[in-house]
């Protein structure tokens, strides 16, 4: 098991599309003052120019706020501005090759949605596993859901940290309230927020008591 000092309590995936046309800049700012424990960039739809320039700009937001920044699917990206880690899902760079690419100082996540797949990235040397869809969420349309019994088991199977990702908000996470999870991470729940800084400091209230 790896000792990296991250916190994953509330864990902000991005999505330009849903901040209801405010610079995602600005909200990712009010949510690390709501108290947002990580950072990942996952943008979709944008070009490999565009994502190194939100990735860049949001760099420097982290890194002032001491916030660690991780790259969603692009290890690329991630080298290009020496980002904290990168996460990858089962249909992307096998962890064990993306663990050589960045060394062993990086962080590295793995989506799974099995135990098997959570025992085989920690074997590969993921810091993290991200499991979901916990709940229905339009933000992954792709996602299977996954039951809570299934991410206990996970959570039961490995010895790094476990995140909950999925349709999670103030309404969803009580309901995962006897998982043994280390964090939650949510997207729409705090972007699509009229008040982000405030939605993130409910969400870790909640999930820390």
């Amino acid at each position: 098991m790896k000792m990296k000092n991250f916190d994953l309590s509330l864990y902000l995936c991005t999505d330009r599309n849903l901040t209801n046309g405010r610079d995602l800049k600005i909200c990712v700012e009010n949510a690390i003052k709501g108290g947002i424990t990580a950072l990942q960039i996952r943008e979709k739809n944008c070009s490999d120019r565009e994502f190194f320039e939100v990735a860049e700009q949001l760099k420097k937001i982290s890194q002032k706020n001491k916030i660690p920044l991780i790259i969603n699917d692009r290890t690329d990206i991630a080298i290009a501005i020496n980002a904290d880690g990168v996460h990858v899902g089962q249909n992307d760079l096998p962890c064990k090759i993306v663990r050589k690419i960045i060394g062993e100082n990086k962080i590295v996540g793995v989506s799974a949605s099995t135990v098997e797949q959570a025992i085989q990235a920690e074997i590969d040397g993921a810091d993290y596993i991200g499991v979901g869809a916990v709940f229905s969420t339009n933000t992954k349309t792709d996602a299977k859901n996954i039951s809570i019994n299934t991410l206990q088991k996970i959570c039961q199977s490995v010895k790094i940290p476990v995140v909950a990702i999925g349709g999670i908000n103030l309404n969803t996470l009580p309901k995962l309230k006897s998982v043994d999870i280390d964090g939650i991470a949510v997207v729409s729940a705090i972007l699509s927020s009229e008040n982000p800084q405030f939605a993130a400091h409910e969400l870790l209230k909640t999930f820390r008591s």
